[in-house]
């Protein structure tokens, strides 16, 4: 038994498909076909179970997977300790963030904390929540940054800054009329929202309740799509009106008279951001320069509280 067979384990459950679970294990299928099943011939057991559509796991094999991964996450915890003698801001730090995070923050982020730590270049990713999560569990990311909620064991979480929510509308839509906009009129069927697994998409609906899923959401057609930028070209075309968050609002090309921006009606909703890492990290300084270098960026907006 190997890390390197454990890894193939964990990955394999993870994606259920063995050419997805190899070309992130950066092997060839064969070799993790084989490697799996020596590990299954060392234990005597199946782990899992094959068909020509699927690939799934045994009822035993959930739980050596299960305690797979608690090994790996041991012995990338060695590889970390391994480098906690060594200046914590002397080594690339492996980050991850949401999708409607990462492509605003990363651009203000990257210069103010190459000024405090010129030698620890990131790594970054983009991704759903809950890929991000698996990747931090893993040990093949180090730190993620996403919106709360987010609860994992053994995982430290740290809000960052609070960011509001804007309507976005096209010029000359009637909405650019007001000041502000009440969210009890995002019931237009004509309304732009990110696709399923985007946590945004569940904010922007738990905000505006007449959006939410139930048994009025049929008597509203929503329009989805993949990125928030995707969704800004929509409606500069003049296809619907949307919801952004703060740091997405500035973040374009348009010329002025294309689009138009509106707070939305107090209490605003929002999210907060947050930075989470394991616990067992043992680069503490690192997250800490990170931490205090992205509360200085300017789409870090604290959000106005009413007395």
């Amino acid at each position: 038994m190997t890390l390197t067979e454990l890894r193939y384990i964990v990955t394999l459950a993870q994606e259920q498909h063995f050419g997805r679970a190899a070309e992130r294990c950066h092997v060839s299928q064969p070799t993790l076909s084989v490697g799996v099943k020596k590990l299954e011939d060392e234990l005597g057991v199946l782990i899992f179970e094959r068909s020509k559509s699927a690939v799934r796991l045994t009822p035993v094999g959930e739980g050596i997977v299960t305690q797979a991964q608690k090994v790996l996450e041991q012995a990338q915890g060695i590889r970390e300790l391994a480098q906690a003698g060594k200046n914590q801001l002397a080594a690339p730090l492996k980050i991850g963030a949401i999708y409607t995070v990462g492509p605003y923050l990363f651009p203000h982020l990257i210069p103010q904390l190459h000024r405090v730590a010129t030698q620890m270049p990131l790594y970054i990713e983009e991704n759903f929540t809950h890929v991000l999560r698996d990747k931090l569990r893993t040990g093949e990311l180090d730190a993620i940054i996403v919106a709360l909620p987010f609860q994992e064991a053994d995982v430290l979480t740290l809000p960052l800054y609070d960011e509001p929510f804007y309507a976005l509308l096209p010029t000359g839509h009637p909405w650019t009329e007001m000041k502000t906009i009440d969210t009890k009129l995002l019931n237009d069927k004509s309304l732009l929202l990110l696709g399923e697994g985007h946590c945004f998409r569940d904010q922007v609906l738990e905000a505006c309740p007449t959006l939410r899923k139930g048994e009025e959401h049929a008597k509203h057609t929503t329009v989805e799509s993949s990125s928030l930028e995707t969704i800004r070209h929509m409606v500069a075309s003049g296809l619907g009106v949307s919801i952004l968050p703060f740091s997405a609002v500035d973040s374009h090309h348009y010329a002025p008279g294309v689009i138009e921006v509106r707070p939305l009606s107090p209490p605003a909703p929002f999210r907060t951001v947050a930075i989470a890492w394991r616990a067992s990290f043992p680069r503490p300084k690192a997250i800490e320069v990170l931490a205090d270098s992205i509360r200085l960026c300017s789409v870090a907006k604290p959000l106005p509280r009413n007395p």
